[in-house]
């Protein structure tokens, strides 16, 4: 069975860069083992996060991120049984919430800057699938 869940976190150090590299870089040398697909926002010490794949493999990645030293602040924000993926091109695809166009934002926030913190899974869910419709997502594996 497959599921997909959301999750939103904040860096928990002062160099979000570093992390991001370094959630990146075990997201794509795992999850291809583990049948798991994704995609990773970052921006404003945010990570805002979607992962996809069989229930039991979700869940235990969802354990392990709880447990991460390098997110604080972990929020669930969407979790479903999907019949098919829509991240299925991504070991983990990758999204600069700053690069992105305001305009964009602006469709699913009050703010310029978005906080998922502050809108509901299903709007964050659907800002994912608008920049997987227009091309925003880079590191496809």
């Amino acid at each position: 069975m497959l599921v997909r869940l959301l999750y939103v976190s904040r860096a928990a150090h002062s160099d979000p860069a570093s992390a991001t590299e370094s959630i990146l870089s075990s997201a794509r040398m795992h999850n291809l083992a583990n049948g798991i697909t994704g995609i990773l926002c970052y921006g404003s010490n945010i990570f805002l996060q979607a992962i996809e794949g069989g229930r039991n493999q979700v869940n235990t990645l969802y354990s392990q991120i709880l447990q991460d030293k390098r997110h604080k602040d972990v929020v669930l924000l969407h979790y479903e049984e999907i019949t098919e993926r829509r991240f299925g091109g991504w070991t983990m695809g990758q999204v600069n919430l700053a690069k992105l166009n305001t305009s964009i934002v602006l469709k699913y926030s009050e703010m310029p800057e978005l906080d998922p913190y502050a809108v509901s899974g299903t709007v964050s869910l659907a800002l994912l699938e608008e920049l997987m419709a227009t091309a925003s997502i880079i590191g496809r594996a």
